[in-house]
């Protein structure tokens, strides 16, 4: 529920007029009806007088909008993690594809542009550790269900858990194999420039 609708709620409860309440919490009534219409918010303090007012909690008050607004940041928390997760991997797949063409054909202005890609690699491989930190989220399952704005029961959350030692021994492997490869191609690549 909005808090306009909250606040029009409460004041049909305490039987006052919008004129009865401005007075009461010091505003104009136009500044009340601007509220109930959603037009703007009250700040904190006329929302603590308007709880005395009505004698009601400030969580019983703004309840609803608090649920709008975490629901909000949530749905913009997955947003992010998905553009910056997709930016990361489009930068991941040209790290490994680029750099003996751009050394290749571009020479040291090539490297240099590598080593900007590789820079923000780097940045948005950091952004997309922050969320998996964030939000606990380790395995691939407990990732694709994040993307999805789902979360795992307990169950199958345990079950990840387990997975994870495996996981991160498989993930530190293959890095390190990856990591040879680019490297020797990229010394073949400088080789062959020098």
């Amino acid at each position: 529920m909005e808090l306009g609708e909250q606040i029009k709620k409460y004041r049909a409860k305490a039987n006052l007029s919008q004129e009865e309440l401005a007075d009461r919490i010091f505003v104009s009534r136009q500044t009340i009806s601007n509220w109930e219409n959603d037009k703007n918010y009250p700040d904190i303090k006329s929302i603590v007088l308007m709880s005395e007012v009505f004698q009601v909690s400030l969580d019983n008050l703004i309840k609803g909008d608090i649920e709008r607004m975490k629901k909000e940041i949530d749905t913009r928390e997955y947003a992010r993690f998905q553009k910056d997760s997709t930016v990361f991997t489009v930068l991941f797949m040209a790290m490994l594809i680029l750099p003996v063409p751009l050394i290749m054909l571009l020479k040291w202005f090539g490297l240099a542009l590598y080593v900007c890609l590789f820079g923000f690699g780097m940045y948005y491989a950091l952004r997309v550790e922050k969320y998996k930190r964030k939000y606990d989220i380790q395995t691939y399952k407990e990732i694709f269900a994040f993307i999805d704005g789902k979360s795992l029961n307990e169950i199958e959350k345990a079950r990840e858990e387990g997975k994870r030692p495996y996981q991160k021994a498989l993930l530190t492997a293959g890095s390190a194999a990856l990591a040879v490869i680019i490297a020797l191609i990229m010394m073949a690549a400088i080789k062959s420039f020098l």
